[in-house]
């Protein structure tokens, strides 16, 4: 015990040797003035050893003085003193606690000393976390100067391999699955899904697969079940065994309610071979009706593609202006000095397979008009710039693409309904291309009637499975789906309502049979307008009250669809940012099985962005360093990093890029999410 007490006293010393405080020197002292002696008194006491004394005030001779909280002996302490005589009094008393931390061990301030016991099983499992959340190499851990470091810290570390390494980050992805696997099993709403495939960088297929469903809290959430890989052919029916497979190891394949996918042909073959082995155990609604839905960000892409085919040379001048402006440094330097202000120029160069990034180009290019027409002129190699009647259709073009744009980017949302949004920025677009079908321009107008014609082909009839979702936003219902197909075309708008009801009524059916209860009586009763506004009541009345709530449809004739329906409409204006899964959540009790016909359709996602998503991160797991990983350790890094730190990608590792480097990655991101 003596020798680690000695040890504590030795570096206690050598701590004090080294303290900046000021010391008493005799020769130093010059008389002072008063606003000066203020100005001492006043500064803020910053010293380590006021820790250890307590100040009592003056004496009776007038000198101030601290006391030891330890022996309680007396100090003077002025201003012309410091804390020299503290620090030697706090040297040799013999009552002060020995603290501190002398290689493994801990002194703490009773004088007791206690070992530092660390749990290797702990390290290995938070470490693990670190390596998943940021994408750090397994051989990290047997790095010379990590090992260092941790051994510094506590020489107790024990090293482990990287085989050890990878084998915690497959145990950290198989917890996590039980996990998520009791969660599903759980929730009583459908599961809807979305899939894509990924060639990685060596070349590997890989499948995604994604869930998308409401849990107990009415939240919606988005989870990987799979990254697996994938060999080729990848054909329809290799396509549907390995989901088929997958839904079989989750336990889920009973309660899938939709699989959305872009366009790929082997995808629509895919989707109908699935629903076929689904169907052998009556798992589907309505036979699998609303199995299928076709992702609306690849749709608008397939639209306007077709559109800027007819109208590609009209922007070829701004690209190649672009192109010779970001091709060389002092190019850009002598444009910016064309440029009004002292705003920094930022221009992107589109990817020409990528429309929304011809939208970004044009968007950006067009508020530098007057400085390309300048450019013009201080550069004489520039060849490429456009003229006025250029711009204008550019222009014209950028307005067309920009609703294009703001639609996708909103619809790509994964954690927020967006089945509800459907209908209503489908219509839009529509509306869009019809105005333009009398452009006087005759170039745009031969690419709306293009684009229309790829629009009539996917969205004939509005898929019925999404225009459910608008009917279950309590600010449209049927009312406002009318007048938007009146103003379209009022002679078959009553023909699709009709139809779209008719097949809500089946739809329906389904959920009564599964649900034939439509008051769940041991259910809490959520905190809603509906009970604020009765007032305090006591909890035993909260079934009185949602008994009173819960419609009467034996009575009245009308089924919960009918009633809801029969209701009036809220005013969009007066909830323009209204949460449509908690309408239905604080409603759940007076509709019943509708409003988990509701929350199932509303949690539909409408594109594959949320399984596309993903590939970003397979992208950062599997690059050209780091190519040869285990299929196996692919998904058990990128699985477990979606459960635990969601689809987040860390903009930290990335703070050496510049302003511009930074604005254009923004712009790739928002891409790259909605193509």
């Amino acid at each position: 015990m003596e020798d680690w007490e000695s040890t504590v006293v030795n570096e206690e010393e050598m701590l004090m040797d080294e303290d900046d405080d000021f010391t008493h020197d005799p020769s130093s002292e010059i008389p002072q003035d008063e606003s000066q002696e203020k100005s001492r008194k006043a500064r803020k006491k910053t010293s380590k050893w006021w820790k250890h004394f307590t100040n009592v005030g003056k004496g009776s001779d007038g000198k101030n003085r601290v006391k030891c909280n330890y022996c309680d002996d007396k100090l003077v302490s002025e201003p012309t003193t410091g804390t020299t005589p503290m620090k030697r009094h706090h040297q040799r008393c013999i009552k002060k606690p020995k603290y501190g931390h002398v290689g493994n061990m801990i002194i703490d301030a009773d004088g007791k000393a206690r070992r530092i016991k660390i749990d290797p099983t702990i390290v290995r499992e938070k470490f693990s976390r670190v390596v998943i959340r940021h994408d750090l190499p397994f051989i990290v851990v047997e790095y010379e100067e990590l090992r260092s470091f941790f051994h510094y810290l506590n020489p107790d570390y024990k090293y482990y391999t990287r085989n050890t390494a990878a084998s915690d980050v497959v145990k950290t992805w198989e917890s996590e699955k039980k996990k998520l696997k009791m969660e599903l099993e759980k929730i009583q709403s459908r599961i809807c899904l979305t899939s894509d495939c990924w060639t990685s960088i060596s070349g590997e297929g890989y499948l995604s697969l994604t869930a998308h469903y409401i849990d107990e809290n009415w939240t919606l959430n988005s989870k990987i079940l799979s990254f697996c890989d994938i060999p080729p052919p990848h054909t329809g029916d290799a396509l549907a065994s390995k989901i088929h497979e997958c839904l079989k190891e989750w336990g889920i394949e009973e309660k899938i309610f939709t699989l959305t996918l872009d366009n790929a042909s082997a995808n629509d073959t895919m989707q109908e071979i699935l629903k076929e082995r689904l169907n052998l155990d009556d798992n589907l609604f309505c036979g699998g009706e609303f199995f299928h839905v076709r992702c609306c960000a690849h749709i608008l892409n397939l639209i306007v593609q077709d559109g800027l085919k007819i109208i590609g040379g009209a922007l070829s001048k701004i690209r190649d202006s672009v192109k010779y402006i970001k091709a060389s440094q002092s190019r850009g330097i002598a444009f910016q000095q064309c440029v009004e202000g002292d705003d920094g120029v930022v221009l992107s160069l589109d990817v020409q397979t990528r429309w929304n990034s011809t939208f970004l180009m044009l968007e950006k290019a067009l508020r530098y008009q007057r400085a390309f027409n300048r450019f013009k002129v201080v550069d004489k190699s520039y060849k490429s710039c456009p003229s006025n009647e250029e711009w204008v259709r550019a222009k014209q073009i950028c307005d067309i693409l920009k609703p294009f744009y703001k639609i996708t980017t909103l619809m790509s949302g994964t954690s927020y309904s967006t089945s509800n949004l459907y209908f209503g920025h489908v219509w839009k677009i529509e509306r869009l291309l019809k105005d333009n079908q009398q452009n006087s321009d005759a170039l745009i107008k031969e690419m709306a009637d293009k684009m229309r014609v790829k629009f009539d082909k996917y969205w004939e009839q509005y898929s019925v499975i999404l225009a459910m979702g608008a009917v279950f936003d309590p600010r449209m219902k049927f009312k406002l789906l009318k007048r938007l197909y009146d103003e379209l075309d009022p002679s078959t708008s009553e023909a699709k309502l009709e139809y779209l009801r008719k097949k809500m009524v089946m739809l329906f059916e389904e959920y009564k049979n599964k649900f034939p209860s439509t008051m769940n009586s041991t259910s809490t009763p959520s905190s809603n307008h509906y009970s604020t506004e009765r007032g305090g009541r006591t909890n035993f009345d909260d079934d009185l009250f949602d008994l009173d709530d819960t419609p009467d449809a034996m009575d009245e004739g009308k089924s919960l669809l009918d009633i809801y329906l029969d209701e009036t409409k809220l005013e969009m204006k007066n909830f323009p940012e209204m949460c449509v899964l908690q309408y239905w959540k604080d409603n759940r009790h007076r509709f019943g099985a509708l409003s988990y016909m509701a929350c199932d359709v509303l949690s539909i996602p409408i594109t594959t962005v949320a399984s596309e998503s993903s590939f970003s991160i397979g992208s950062r797991i599997l690059n050209k360093y780091r190519s040869r990983l285990l299929p196996k350790h692919v998904q058990a890094l990128l699985c477990t990093r979606s459960w635990l730190f969601g689809y987040v990608v860390d903009e930290k590792d990335n703070e050496a890029e510049d302003e511009i480097n930074i604005k254009e990655s923004d712009a790739s991101k928002e891409d790259s999410s909605v193509i």
